[in-house]
């Protein structure tokens, strides 16, 4: 999906990731801006980037996988847009959770705006590290 709607990566760190869906006039809805399930994919792509940086060396353990997501759309995305996911809660504190024996669940704030700066839509994705069996 990354590849198909052009979506490149900014700054990745385990704190903020930065992702960014192209002006393309192939992704665009009725009303001539990105179409919201592009947007939504950039949003849920971003989190999970942030996510993979924050708990990389688990991978052979776990497998981070989405829980929920809720987005608001708020102003009407046009041109390129970017998204800001960043890990809500004590990296720490998860892992912690895991090692004894919980799956943990937490949650990515991630805020998609447009060149401009205007805040296009919001998002929450909640995300856990499920055990390989």
């Amino acid at each position: 999906m990354v590849d198909t709607l052009g979506i490149k990566f900014g700054d990745v760190t385990p704190h903020r990731a930065i992702a960014t869906l192209p002006d393309d006039p192939a992704l665009y809805n009725h009303v001539g801006g990105p179409h919201a399930g592009a947007l939504f994919s950039l949003g849920e792509t971003a989190s999970g980037a942030v996510v993979l940086a924050a708990f990389h060396e688990l991978l052979d353990r776990v497998v981070p996988l989405t829980v929920q997501a809720r987005i608001s759309y708020r102003k009407f995305a046009q041109d390129t847009v970017s998204a800001t996911a960043v890990l809500r809660e004590d990296r720490t504190e998860i892992m912690a959770e895991l090692e004894n024996g919980r799956r943990p669940e937490f949650d990515v704030a991630v805020t998609i705006e447009r060149i401009d700066g205007v805040v296009a839509a919001e998002m929450t994705v909640t995300w856990t590290l499920k055990p390989n069996r």
